[in-house]
């Protein structure tokens, strides 16, 4: 493999694979099929944009790791995993988009000759990137062959970062900076959405200090006005007004690896209504960083940050925050624990998240939000992007 691809020691991918396949055991699991790319690529290395025809890995609970996809992208999985050559699985491109046959069924085949079949395969069922119809293939082709829901089995075993996945988070969050102060030198009223989502994805694609900026799981949301009160709009070709509010929802990216910062730019003098909000989602913020603390739960820091709100007379019905790392479109979140009031889950030390809050009413809307990391001190943010609203003159 050629080493400028190599995002971790050899040693960092073992180590992901050993945890995964002990989480097999733990749940009777004798074979995984894992279809999530960022799943592929967090436990091999593998990263292309080939996600949108069907692909997967095989990995099994003692030596078995296959990679299995379309023909074209068999050189991909040689270049960016240290899979061995007899462990790179093509399938013919008839299989592509086919009304005759699927992906699965030769993936039947290939479990039969490595003798994978026999015990219990787990399946992403829940999952962006495995169909119904790719389900009905494997049941057809093995129909002795038991099917079990293996959903973010892989993705819980994502959940800690080590060292050298939070040096790309961090290195993603100087790039997001450096993003936010473009924004504010190049934005201004009469400018072009589109105009400024251009400037916002070199921006972000430049990189900064040597490190080269990915492409973000999510393209930039960006809610103007009365728009903000949308929160997943994308830009059109409008014009920015003049005594206005615009949300940006954008992330800096790092070798897979995200860092999402929100801010809202104010252009002009911002209204009451604005400073008001930011007042009491900035007092919110402080209060909640101390409760992302190992053995803390996700409810807990929940509940203080809505606690919060709701003494100043506000209400969000939406969780606060999600996990974070490594991820793939159309989502930059992990698809595990949430931050609400609900959820139990213990944090540890290592655990990344977006803490997300978002704020939208009626006809306008607010967002300042970090990315963080906990540890024994409380959430440590990523990024250095001043907190509060931006204001441009």
């Amino acid at each position: 493999m050629k080493e400028s691809r190599r995002r971790f020691s050899r040693q960092e991918y073992v180590d992901r694979q050993t945890k995964v396949r002990q989480s097999m055991r733990e749940k009777g699991v004798d074979v995984l099929i894992v279809t999530d790319p960022s799943n592929m690529c967090w436990l091999t290395g593998y990263d292309a944009w080939s996600f949108y025809v069907h692909q997967c890995l095989v990995i099994d609970v003692n030596t078995a790791l296959l990679w299995y996809g379309r023909i074209i992208d068999a050189s991909a999985a040689q270049m960016t995993t240290d899979l061995p050559a007899t462990d790179i699985i093509p399938y013919p491109d008839d299989y592509v988009m086919s009304t005759e046959r699927h992906p699965m069924d030769y993936l039947c085949g290939v479990l039969r000759d490595r003798q994978l079949i026999n015990g219990v395969i787990g399946v992403e069922m829940d999952n962006y990137y495995f169909s119904a119809k790719a389900y009905e293939a494997l049941q057809q082709g093995l129909p002795k062959t038991k099917f079990v829901d293996a959903t973010a089995l892989v993705n819980w075993q994502r959940s800690v970062k080590s060292t050298a996945e939070l040096t790309y988070m961090r290195q993603a969050g100087a790039i997001i900076k450096k993003v936010y102060d473009h924004i504010l030198e190049k934005a201004e009223p009469g400018m072009a959405k589109n105009a400024l989502v251009a400037e916002i994805l070199h921006a972000s694609v430049s990189g900064t200090d040597g490190v080269a900026g990915d492409y973000a799981a999510i393209v930039p949301l960006i809610g103007a006005g009365e728009e903000a009160s949308a929160c997943h709009l994308t830009w059109d070709d409008s014009l920015i007004e003049g005594d206005t509010g615009v949300f940006f929802e954008i992330a800096g990216v790092v070798s897979r690896y995200h860092c999402p910062c929100s801010r809202t730019v104010y252009f002009g003098k911002p209204q009451k209504k604005y400073r008001e909000i930011e007042a009491v989602i900035n007092e919110a913020i402080a209060n909640t960083l101390p409760v992302f603390a190992p053995g803390r739960t996700c409810g807990e820091v929940a509940a203080t940050f809505f606690d919060t709100l709701e003494k100043h007379g506000f209400n969000k019905d939406n969780r606060c925050g999600y996990p974070i790392g490594l991820s793939y479109p159309p989502d930059w979140g992990e698809r595990t624990m949430s931050l609400r009031r609900t959820d139990t889950t213990v944090l540890q030390a290592g655990m990344t998240f977006h803490f997300m809050p978002g704020m939208w009413f009626d006809d306008w809307g607010f967002e300042t939000t970090e990315s963080l990391v906990v540890t024994e001190q409380g959430g440590e943010c990523l990024s250095s992007v001043y907190r509060g609203m931006l204001v441009k003159p």
